[in-house]
Order: structure tokens, then sequence, then C-alpha cells
């Protein structure tokens, strides 16, 4: 498990993660894993309940589901790099074989492309990293 440096403590802790995925299972899975981490949490069902939801605090970090009903998880994120919601991304999926998708998400603010299922350190790295990030335009 990944913990987090008490010199980063401040910062970490006003940290908020934003988990969009359509599975109630992994969203609620993902959110007990990064709140044990001693993150904020929010979670949302779909890219759009995301784009809807009323909180004006702009996530830290967002955990993407590639494939979501709708509006894709890669969609989202363009959208809101669109928008100059530059926020960086963690995508997931179950999807490993699709090389597709894989180089659709890459960006600049894109930190991890994670197969499901990961281990709960290897997303805690990358929420770790993507706190830090620093684009590489």
């Amino acid at each position: 498990m990944v913990f987090f440096t008490p010199r980063c403590y401040s910062i970490i802790m006003a940290s908020v993660v934003a988990v969009v995925d359509d599975d109630i299972s992994v969203r609620e899975s993902l959110e007990s894993l990064i709140r044990s981490a001693g993150l904020g949490v929010r979670v949302f069902a779909s890219a759009e309940e995301f784009l809807d939801s009323a909180n004006p605090r702009k996530p830290d970090c967002l955990v993407l589901d590639v494939r979501l009903p709708e509006m894709s998880g890669i969609d989202l994120h363009r959208h809101l790099l669109a928008r100059n919601d530059k926020v960086p991304a963690i995508f997931i999926t179950a999807h490993a074989s699709d090389d597709r998708a894989r180089s659709m998400a890459a960006s600049a603010w894109t930190v991890a492309y994670l197969i499901k299922p990961f281990n709960d350190d290897e997303l805690l790295d990358a929420v770790n990293a993507a706190l830090g990030w620093k684009p590489s335009y």
C-alpha cells in the first residue's frame, strides 16, 4: 500500500479524486480505497452525471472508465481539456486489447492507463503521481 509522506500530508488532505465508472461495485471499491488513503473522493455513474454535478470544486485527479454509456471517459477528458479544465486523468478499462482506446486516451494530462483488474497499489501510485502531475507538452 502507498503511504503519503508527512511533508505532503496537508496538500493531500485537501485533494479530491473524482471517479467516473458505470459499474457500482467498481465505484464503491475505489471510493473505499481512495478514502482509506486519506483523500477526498466523489463518485459518478456517468460522464453526464459528473458534468451535471453541482459541486463547484474541481477535482485534483480523475479516475475515468474508458467505456461508459453515452460519453466515454476519453471523450469526457477531451471535453474538459477543451474548456481548459486541465485535470490529470487515470484511465481504467477491462479491455486490455483495445490499443485504439489507449492511443486515444494519451495526452499531456494522462497519468496512467490501467487494465482491470489492477491492484490497490497500482491505482494509489497513479493517484499519487497525478496529485503532483506536471504535464509534458
